[in-house]
């Protein structure tokens, strides 16, 4: 991964000392790109880092927090002069509707704001490509009027985290269409499903009765079947790295690293128009 100008290309990758984000930035490090992986512990970030090798370093922020966000964007700005990728990767689950210190749902706060407000911060810096990574199962229709859960949560499999999800990929496409002819890219990969230190840690908590059974399958079948993180990883470093998506804006790959059709809930402008304007509010003290 070479600029024009012959030096590495640049990366960030949120959520990416361990899982999916881990095996990204193994597989753009091999590519010979400068990583650097943002987690919440730098002193696991650190050893990540250490651990992929090449041109790979550490930041640490906790990504569901406006100010961690604005400090990242600083770190980043004073390191780099530029930044050719980010790939907005970090995830959450929490069984219970759990508030961020700002007073955002935690799933909303890591799916849908920190990919939002980071690559609006990073706007000047970046030079191309921005790559949001879904997952679970997106598509289920968005509620403009519970879009932090604040009427019904659910966690897991039926759940705000699928519906987040959702809400990512409708809040890039209206990010595509923001950065239009700019040289920027907004796009949206699909992992698959995989066996991720954050499906480990699954409680029954936040599964409807009906369904806590089959948590002890899923703990029993996951490690055997979902255990290679590079195959969920691949879709994002397509997406980061291929030159076959060279200024290609507002598109959703799946796990296999083909281009495919949007879900019909993603691309309503209604919902599109909610998530937008609820991240505006949520971020006007930051004059984005």
């Amino acid at each position: 991964m070479l600029s024009s100008d012959g030096t590495p290309k640049t990366v960030l990758i949120t959520g990416s000392t361990g899982g999916i984000g881990k095996e990204t930035a193994r597989g753009l490090a091999a590519l010979g790109a400068r990583v650097i992986l943002v987690g919440r512990d730098l002193s696991r970030a650190r050893q990540a880092a250490a651990e992929i090798g090449g041109r790979t370093e550490a930041i640490a922020a906790d990504v569901t927090r406006l100010r961690d966000l604005t400090r990242l964007a600083a770190d980043v700005a004073a390191r780099c002069d530029r930044l050719d990728v980010l790939v907005n990767n970090v995830g959450a689950h929490p069984p219970r509707r759990t508030l961020t210190e700002d007073g955002v749902e935690l799933t909303f706060a890591a799916h849908v704001l920190a990919p939002y407000t980071l690559t609006r911060l990073l706007l000047p810096l970046l030079t191309g490509r921005v790559v949001n990574l879904t997952g679970g199962i997106p598509g289920t229709p968005i509620d403009p009027g519970d879009l932090q859960a604040e009427r019904r949560y659910l966690g897991w499999t039926f759940s705000q985290y699928n519906h987040t999800k959702t809400m990512l990929m409708a809040m890039s496409l209206r990010f595509a269409e923001q950065v239009a002819g700019t040289g920027v890219t907004v796009n949206v990969a699909y992992p698959g499903h995989a066996h991720t230190p954050m499906n480990r840690s699954m409680t029954t908590a936040g599964f409807p009765y009906a369904y806590r059974p089959l948590v002890p399958l899923l703990r029993l079948a996951a490690p055997r079947l979902l255990a290679d993180l590079a195959k969920p990883a691949r879709s994002s470093i397509h997406l980061a790295s291929s030159p076959e998506v060279e200024g290609v804006n507002g598109a959703y790959f799946d796990a296999k690293c083909r281009r495919t059709d949007w879900p019909a809930a993603a691309l309503d402008r209604r919902a599109q128009d909610a998530v937008w304007a609820l991240c505006e509010e949520l971020t006007v003290s930051l004059a984005l």
